[in-house]
């Protein structure tokens, strides 16, 4: 009689289903002449070091074709996901004329730390992967005396996108076209006034977005004028013991990171009641009380608290030490914010 094989097991055999896939796919694509590049990613970094982002895909073919108005017409989401991704390619980082060799992780996602002294304010690195062409990375470096820093999720905090449930989400991610994506109101104004009133600070949008949407959200963010920022996306899909990759556990790590990394910077974290920010949030903010400068939650509509599943119960922490404020937008969320002192009144 046949065994069944334990359940804890399957995932990790789904894991290397999706490696055979995925070589399989980049085997045939070479064959037909096709070669990986780079798709860079905009990153961060401090006093002697920067951490580069990017991804080694082999992108399909396009044939770019024009609208009656001349524009070149985006994509819809599904497209985002047809690249194959090259696990483990040797890739190299130049910063400041020297050259790092590095390599890609087995869902070909570039994410190193190099040791390199650059200004503060927007650089560029530059990536390439078998000596192909090099492409440009942007990334923003922190001044040693800058003492305050955002960091947003985006899903249905910055980005109506329904992120939580699963059938509106899967419409929104492969079928929508990008520009009928809608920022929720007042967040873009809300995110450049605290930039603006907090000169220098680093701005980093946390995500459990998958890194193929990375180039369509940072569209998105410039076509409706939110400030340039730091993107930290994940990658989907099974691991060795998990069918799918940890959302929360990639948003605390990198809050982690973030404390440890910049620990004279105290952060404005701001997010929604939909998807846990609350929970991971008041961790975080247990586990690292000084990195907290405070806590802005936007609340989810009836609508779409409903179709979410429900939301998390989120007041003003009026007991807290660190200020928590919660709005249903931007612009009660930055009245908030003015009250406790976080953002400048007219700014």
């Amino acid at each position: 009689m046949s065994r069944r094989r334990p359940k804890k097991n399957r995932p990790r055999l789904v894991a290397r289903l999706e490696a055979r896939i995925h070589g399989w796919r980049e085997r045939r694509a070479r064959r037909a002449g096709l070669r990986p590049s780079l798709v860079p990613f905009a990153g961060y970094g401090g006093s002697g070091w920067v951490r580069v982002l990017g991804r080694v895909l082999i992108l399909p073919p396009t044939t770019k074709r024009r609208s009656r108005r001349g524009e070149t017409p985006t994509a819809r989401g599904w497209r985002s996901f047809l690249g194959i991704p090259v696990g483990y390619a040797p890739v190299t980082v130049m910063v400041n004329g020297r050259a790092h060799p590095v390599a890609a992780d087995r869902g070909g996602v570039v994410d190193v730390r190099i040791e390199a002294e650059l200004d503060p304010g927007w650089q560029t690195v530059r990536l390439s992967v078998e000596n192909g062409d090099e492409v440009e990375a942007r990334v923003f470096i922190v001044d040693p005396d800058v003492r305050f820093g955002i960091v947003s999720d985006v899903d249905d905090t910055v980005m109506v996108t329904a992120l939580p449930r699963p059938f509106l989400a899967a419409w929104n991610s492969f079928v929508r076209h990008e520009h009928a994506r809608q920022p929720v109101p007042g967040m873009a104004v809300l995110l450049e006034r605290l930039a603006r009133t907090h000169q220098g600070a680093p701005v980093v949008y946390l995500s459990t977005g998958a890194w193929n949407v990375a180039p369509t959200l940072t569209r998105f963010m410039e076509r409706h004028l939110f400030p340039s920022g730091a993107m930290l996306l994940t990658d989907w899909g099974p691991t060795h013991d998990r069918w799918f990759r940890s959302g929360r556990e990639h948003k605390s790590s990198n809050l982690r990171r973030l404390a440890e990394e910049f620990p004279d910077i105290r952060w404005l974290l701001i997010g929604d009641d939909g998807q846990h920010d609350d929970e991971i949030y008041t961790n975080f903010t247990t586990e690292y009380p000084s990195s907290v400068a405070g806590v802005a939650i936007r609340r989810l509509s009836p609508a779409q608290a409903v179709l979410a599943g429900g939301r998390t119960v989120v007041d003003d922490h009026e007991a807290s030490e660190v200020p928590w404020v919660t709005e249903d937008d931007g612009a009660g969320l930055a009245t908030r914010l003015e009250d406790v002192g976080i953002l400048a009144p007219g700014a």
